[in-house]
């Protein structure tokens, strides 16, 4: 009879790897779904928001990509109890299958023009299921990424399980423009948009049987059967999750300032095309893809701290003058040094921010310590960037934006400085 991969315990290092590869497939492709919402809602958003100008359109699109932000928690909630009950490996599986029903149905729904008011609605249910998948998609791999990898080199692992994300918005970013290239503006505003969301069940789809494979990790093997609950982490770790929170909120709105809404920056306050504005980001975010397991490996050397430090040492500091200098510019090449500065910044935090919130946490409440209150964190500051970004520029204050952005990165360097050195101190034992 076939040994059941999730049941065994001979944990090879190629097989270690494996592992956590496939774990990251599935990153790359929820996140290639996820931010192909960000990308082609440029196209989109007058097919589901027909009326206004395009900062209205994109207003409205924003706030659809906001609920889908606010319902991360939930699939945190139930993704990370049912990691933590049933298996790593099991909600992996599950989140992934979510991901892919929201996608097709983007991919299928008709526009407003269509079915008038019932467009935008299957567009924020879909939204939902995708947020439900994001949420426990994260938090669970991060954690079985943690686990799965041996202590002295786990921050390169996390830098590895970041590129991954960046390489599904890569991804995106990617077929963007040689959609955009292939076929005629009205073309993509017409069903070329579309193209992305089948791609992504379809790579949804191949994930799932690449998971059949996994092994769980060794933690949770290993582990107590105490029943976890969502009080048990409330009551046992307000602290840690508390933390979690806060070192999340500057992070999280810093990244999804530079990483995803300035596209649109570029497209609609500084006055480069779509295809520039998409050429720079990618660019950035290209390097900035490399950068993480460079920047992981340095905390297995000199700490997660540190790092995390110098995110909001030089966040705080350089948030609103680049953001300033980038709306007063149409030089391509200064944009992309500006926003790839910007990025590189960031690195400092996106590269350990899944270890550090793995290490905060014993075995049994791990994979709902580091989805829950991230998610929550997460919804509030990095999925209503756009939104408030939008919304500032529609009442003529665009700079209060660069404002808001420096005060919580201000707010997260407070909280590094009080947060323990995780290298150190790691509540994953199991190694």
């Amino acid at each position: 009879m076939t040994q059941d991969p999730s049941k065994t315990d001979d944990f090879q290092p190629g097989q270690r790897l494996g592992s956590i590869l496939r774990a990251s497939a599935g990153n790359m492709v929820e996140c290639f779904d996820w931010f192909s919402y960000a990308a082609f809602a440029l196209y989109f958003a007058k097919v589901f928001f027909p009326a206004g100008d395009q900062t209205a359109q994109l207003l409205s699109s924003a706030a659809v990509y906001a609920v889908g932000f606010f319902f991360r928690p939930l699939g945190a909630w139930l993704m990370g109890l049912y990691g933590d009950r049933i298996g790593r490996r099991a909600a992996l599986i599950a989140s992934v299958w979510l991901m892919c029903i929201g996608s097709i149905a983007i991919a299928l729904c008709p526009g407003y023009e269509t079915i008038g008011i019932a467009a935008p609605t299957i567009l924020v249910l879909a939204r939902i299921l995708q947020g439900i998948s994001m949420g426990g998609e994260y938090g669970t791999s991060a954690t079985y990424m943690s686990e799965m990898a041996g202590r002295q080199h786990r921050g390169f692992w996390s830098g590895v399980f970041y590129a991954t994300l960046m390489s599904g918005q890569l991804l995106s970013l990617a077929l963007f423009l040689v959609l955009g290239h292939m076929l005629s503006p009205e073309t993509m505003q017409t069903w070329g948009w579309r193209i992305p969301f089948f791609m992504g069940g379809a790579l949804a789809l191949a994930v799932f049987w690449l998971r059949q494979d996994m092994k769980e990790t060794p933690s949770f093997l290993v582990k107590t059967q105490a029943r976890v609950t969502t009080w048990e982490l409330v009551r046992a770790y307000p602290r840690q999750s508390l933390l979690v929170m806060g070192l999340t909120a500057g992070g999280t709105l810093g990244y999804y300032t530079f990483g995803t809404y300035i596209q649109k920056f570029l497209a609609n306050t500084s006055g480069f095309s779509k295809d520039q504005a998409s050429l720079i980001t990618a660019g950035a975010m290209f390097i900035f893809m490399l950068a993480q397991p460079l920047v992981g490996g340095l905390s297995d050397r000199v700490g997660r701290r540190p790092l995390l430090i110098t995110f909001g040492v030089i966040g705080t500091a350089m948030t609103w003058p680049i953001l300033s200098a980038l709306s007063h510019t149409q030089d391509v090449t200064k944009a992309l040094i500006l926003v790839t500065g910007a990025l590189l910044v960031v690195s400092a935090y996106s590269a350990v921010n899944g270890i550090v919130k793995a290490e905060l946490f014993p075995t049994e409440v791990r994979a709902l310590g580091v989805s829950l209150p991230y998610s929550i964190s997460n919804a509030i500051f990095g999925g209503t960037a756009e939104f408030v970004a939008l919304g500032f520029k529609q009442a003529g204050h665009e700079t209060w934006f660069y404002t808001y952005v420096t005060i919580v990165i201000f707010g997260s360097l407070l909280v590094y400085l009080a947060l323990p050195d995780t290298r150190k101190y790691s509540r994953i034992v199991e190694d």
